[in-house]
């Protein structure tokens, strides 16, 4: 190929490659990569259907749009912040690892309508993203006084304190089922009619040696019994008070048998469960079972929403340039299912003092906001961040959607999580940097990795880790396709996000799930 030939691709790499051929040949070509925006990278094509796109397979979705790329703060307004942790100074210089297209663009001349030079800093890498989110928390704000709640008001927070057994489980010998105590070889003299032991009775008599007596499950089994006979394995003869009973020859008795002993769960004083175990319906049992009436729970960190932009509808159908505010309902349940409680979901107008306002003054342990976290006119969080003093620990994340999410330290135990307006690209934020700095704050445990493998390849960002809803199929991921960052289709039938890593995956390729707090059973599937 000749420099006056373009390549192949699309429109707008065929436009560089024009202009950068004729600025070569009039010698006007000058190459000074580090001044120049980073300019929008095709959209995507996805290679896979799924059966929920109602478009033939041949057939582009109406709805799809270009991934957008966040621009980029000015280098002289990011300095102004504090830098991020190592993790993020340790990147290889961008100019060094620029591709072929990149250090061939044409310079920007200046003009009415050109950006203003922008030094493009990559990303924190998102493994770094999310090991900095959850060390972020302070020794002081992670480890808060326990919280005693009641059991009926402890579902869903976290043991404080491992749960030990308050006592022996069985506290005493009981039957494991209805029918008959024994005590001895058989055959059973059986007592006079209408005695027998119930759950609700305390200890019965002895048991004298060849005798026999009815016997409900969960009952205290009399001293000197041996074994239970169930019901269904004994035959009684003989009048009241002269019967005999006899066990059936396919079902004979052994030592023990249908006999929970005293202890045979946990004995007084065992672990049960350690700390920052997620408080479940069975725990509660369990928990009631070993003799508790409450339980010490992590405190749970309060947030506040702000949903930030004008153009925002909170009812109604889009009208008029304005959308339907699609974050607003969906965060606080969210943030609830991470383990947070939500204070309130406010939402702003883009005006840079009514931001810093909200920020300065929230009671919250974490405030959340969405949108205005790139650098155009109404973008007011990383000037809010400026004037409150903030220290800024994650500034942009190589991941997509989501890239310019932030989080900031507040003050030592308060923290700020800036998430992209668009709804994907949101929910990429609250899986990168909200749920650790959350999973922390809640003394939870690091989620062990659950790779699986993918049912057909998924394309991948050259420098950037994708983050792709998928539905389970056996032990299989299978991407879908509606992922664009303003899309909530795919993730709302997802069971997890696959972390497809840069330069994409094959067919066959294990990658690591992010699960969901829920799974979605879509009908018929």
């Amino acid at each position: 190929m000749t420099d006056r030939e373009p390549r192949g691709g699309d429109a707008l790499d065929r436009e560089f490659d024009e202009a950068l051929a004729l600025a070569k040949d009039q010698g006007t070509y000058q190459r000074r990569p580090e001044t120049w925006p980073e300019r929008p990278e095709p959209p995507e094509c996805p290679e896979w259907t799924d059966p929920w796109d109602p478009a033939p397979p041949d057939a582009a979705p109406k709805d799809a749009t270009p991934q957008d790329v966040a621009p980029q703060a000015p280098a002289s307004q990011s300095r102004a912040l504090r830098e991020p942790p190592s993790p993020d100074q340790a990147l290889p210089d961008p100019a060094a690892t620029a591709t072929a297209t990149d250090r061939a663009r044409p310079p920007q001349g200046p003009g009415p309508t050109s950006p203003a030079p922008a030094h493009h800093r990559p990303g924190t890498p998102w493994p770094d993203a999310r090991a900095i989110a959850a060390r972020a928390p302070r020794p002081s704000a992670a480890k808060a006084a326990p919280l005693a709640r009641p059991l009926a008001d402890a579902l869903g927070h976290v043991l404080a304190a491992p749960l030990t057994a308050l006592t022996d489980l069985p506290s005493f010998d009981t039957s494991a089922m209805d029918g008959w105590a024994l005590a001895g070889p058989g055959p059973w003299r059986l007592p006079a009619a209408g005695r027998s032991i119930l759950a609700s009775h305390a200890e019965a008599d002895p048991l004298p040696d060849g005798h026999a007596i009815r016997i409900a499950t969960g009952a205290r089994v009399p001293p000197g019994a041996t074994a239970v006979l169930r019901t269904e394995h004994g035959t009684a003869h003989g009048t009241a008070g002269d019967g005999w009973l006899y066990a059936a020859p396919a079902h004979p008795v052994s030592p023990g048998q249908d006999i929970r002993p005293r202890g045979q769960e946990c004995r007084s004083g065992d672990l049960l469960l350690p700390a920052g175990a997620l408080i479940t319906p069975v725990i509660l049992g369990l928990a009631a079972a070993a003799g508790y009436d409450e339980l010490p729970t992590v405190p749970r960190p309060r947030v506040e929403i702000l949903v930030l932009g004008d153009e925002l509808l909170r009812q109604g159908l889009p009208h008029d340039g304005r959308i339907r505010d699609a974050l607003g309902p969906m965060l606080a349940p969210w943030l609830r299912a991470l383990g947070a409680e939500p204070l309130a979901t406010r939402r702003l107008a883009d005006d840079a003092e009514s931001l810093y306002a909200a920020v300065a003054d929230s009671p919250a342990d974490v405030v959340l906001t969405t949108g205005g976290t790139a650098a155009g006119p109404v973008d007011h969080v990383h000037p809010t961040l400026r004037r409150l003093d903030a220290e800024l620990l994650v500034d942009g994340v190589a991941v997509r959607p989501g890239h310019p999410m932030l989080l900031a330290r507040l003050a030592p135990d308060k923290h700020l999580v800036g998430l992209p307006g668009n709804p994907l690209a949101a929910v990429s934020g609250l899986l990168t940097l909200a749920e650790p700095l959350l999973r922390t704050l809640t003394g939870r445990p690091t989620p062990t990795p659950c790779p699986a493998p993918l049912t057909a390849a998924v394309h991948g960002h050259p420098r950037d880790t994708r983050l792709v809803p998928v539905v389970f199929r056996g032990d299989e991921a299978r991407p879908l396709r509606f992922n664009g960052p303003a899309m909530l289709r795919g993730v709302a039938v997802a069971d997890g996000l696959a972390v497809i890593p840069p330069g994409g995956a094959d067919r066959g390729s294990e990658v690591e799930i992010l699960d969901l707090p829920w799974s979605t059973a879509w009908p018929g599937t």
